[in-house]
């Protein structure tokens, strides 16, 4: 199991990155959350089997159609909260 924090920046939010990141999330069997942040970047919490998460944060690199990703941060996360299922959280 692997879960990290993925911090995507660029022209992420208006362009349905949160849509196609859970879409994708939801593909790779992925649980936990994608979010806008108020300085304009998208917040990705994945958990999962090591390669669907990783396939997850490559993913990040290109993002929805229409987004310009200039830079994906990926930190490990130690936090014991369990998800159920992907879901999009409103900023």
């Amino acid at each position: 199991m692997k879960r990290v924090l993925i911090n995507v920046n660029g022209k992420v939010q208006g362009v349905c990155f949160r849509r196609f990141a859970l879409s994708k999330a939801q593909e790779l069997g992925l649980t936990g959350y994608v979010s806008n942040i108020e300085d304009g970047s998208v917040t990705i919490l994945a958990q999962g089997a090591f390669p669907a998460v990783d396939t997850l944060i490559d993913w990040c690199h290109t993002g929805s159609p229409q987004a310009e990703v200039t830079r994906v941060l990926v930190e490990e996360d130690e936090a014991d909260e369990i998800y159920l299922d992907f879901s999009i959280v409103q900023s």
